[in-house]
């Protein structure tokens, strides 16, 4: 009898990686990220990773629940992850809103510590069974590349940051154009044009996603018909997270139809109405396709979404809904003509691996993914990172996940994140080196002050 490997070990190592000056309605990223791995080894001699939101908090979670997981069969993952849920209990400072104002610092009651768990369990499981992680998921394998969007930023100038013991990673001597690009001051329709192309050049990119809550509305909507202009065919999307009134969404829309294929997250809470009811008069009133990764983050969020229909494109980030949850949404969306996809945040090349499987499990047709890894590509924790060519990122063939952790790389990723004062995201510290005195206001774009 082929019985399950046991669980014999379960680590959690902190990490940090080097970003830009990517800015957000949230204000401006910092120098770095940090993120949080979980690492078990079964006692047949297998290693499974998954990758998770970083800071302590996420990082005691993970800990506090360590007894649970070691000494368990692989097999009972789903088990686990239910002793694990059972006695759970919410944060004192979790009030249930979630992300609906963009509030970063309750993202990490959004983001949920055992899915990182959940992914290194079906990583070994895959792996002794000798199959992909993504056959393991939903009805199994439906394709062997994803496809991905460019998801561009603006960036600020990261010459304004003055904290010289923690600077910006410079790559102005990199002869790679969008390794140079990336760090560089990127604040113009022509720019994000340009990033577009580079990206495309790069990747391989078709379809292109802006992060909007940056600058005043027309001036993003600019940057859309730039880059629909140099790429005709491209599905165009922006993102400003709720930035914009109803009434400012609704005018900023016109005559954007056949220039932007969807809007994601155009408007926010208001006037008494929750940001569900506003979307759905917003739907009403311009015939826009609308995402969300802010209005439904859990499965009762969601169900009131549905009930208002408030969103067409669900973006169901693993680390938001687990792995099985994910993949759950993207059969219910399919099966009511929804559409699924997937959301992001600043991570690893083992998040990527794992958008990968899950991407690669996700019935119906999927609207391409998202991932924040072009702008870490380079600080691999990974031996073999997947590769995205043409624009599809390409399902590794192995057992389990498929990919090969380097310790080495892991261990130097831990020393940067123990060199940091902070390991919690504070976009609001980055930018009042720009604007000082600079306060978060879910209502302004960042650089609209």
């Amino acid at each position: 009898m082929n019985s399950s490997p046991i669980i014999a070990k379960m680590q959690v190592i902190p990490v940090a990686g080097y970003d830009s000056m990517l800015m957000t309605l949230s204000g401006a990223h910092a120098p770095c990220f940090t993120r949080n791995l979980v690492i078990l080894e079964d006692n047949a001699g297998h290693t499974g990773i998954g990758e998770i939101h970083g800071g302590d908090y996420t990082c005691d979670c993970l800990n506090a629940v360590r007894p649970l997981v070691e000494g368990q069969p692989v097999s009972c993952y789903r088990q686990i992850l239910q002793t694990i849920h059972r006695l759970a209990t919410r944060a004192e400072a979790d009030d249930g809103a979630g992300i609906q104002t963009l509030d970063i610092s309750k993202l990490k009651f959004v983001v949920k510590s055992e899915w990182a768990i959940e992914c290194a369990m079906l990583d070994l499981l895959g792996q002794h069974l000798g199959v992909p992680m993504c056959q393991l998921l939903g009805e199994g394998q439906q394709r062997k590349e994803v496809e991905m969007l460019g998801y561009m930023f603006y960036v600020s100038d990261k010459n304004k940051w003055t904290d010289t013991s923690l600077p910006y990673l410079d790559e102005s001597d990199s002869k790679d154009p969008w390794f140079r690009m990336r760090r560089e001051v990127i604040l113009t329709p022509e720019r994000i044009a340009e990033e577009a192309q580079i990206l495309h050049e790069k990747y391989g990119f078709e379809n292109f996603k802006l992060k909007g809550g940056v600058l005043a509305g027309q001036e993003e909507m600019e940057a859309c018909r730039a880059v629909k202009k140099a790429f005709p065919n491209a599905r165009v999307n922006i993102d400003p997270n709720g930035a914009w009134s109803l009434a400012e969404a609704i005018e900023l829309s016109k005559d954007m139809h056949g220039i932007i294929t969807y809007m994601e997250d155009p408007c926010g809470p208001e006037a008494g109405y929750s940001s569900r009811e506003i979307m759905r008069e917003f739907k009403n009133a311009t015939q826009f396709q609308v995402a969300t990764n802010m209005i439904a983050t859990d499965w009762r969020q969601f169900y009131h979404t549905v009930s208002l229909n408030a969103c067409d494109i669900i973006l169901a980030d693993p680390h938001f809904w687990g792995f099985d949850g994910a993949i759950r949404m993207s059969q219910l969306l399919n099966s009511w003509g929804l559409t699924w996809g997937v959301h992001s945040n600043n991570h690893f090349d083992i998040t990527l691996a794992a958008f990968a499987q899950v991407g690669a499990a996700a019935v119906g047709d999927p609207a391409p993914l998202d991932t924040h890894w072009i702008w870490q590509d380079g600080q691999n924790l990974l031996k073999d990172t997947p590769q995205i060519v043409g624009g599809k990122l390409q399902v590794p063939q192995g057992p389990g996940m498929g990919v090969t952790l380097d310790m080495e790389k892991v261990m130097e990723a831990n020393a940067l994140y123990n060199r940091l004062p902070s390991h919690d995201r504070d976009d609001a510290l980055a930018m009042q080196y720009l604007i000082p005195g600079w306060k978060y206001d879910h209502k302004k774009p960042c650089l609209v002050r």
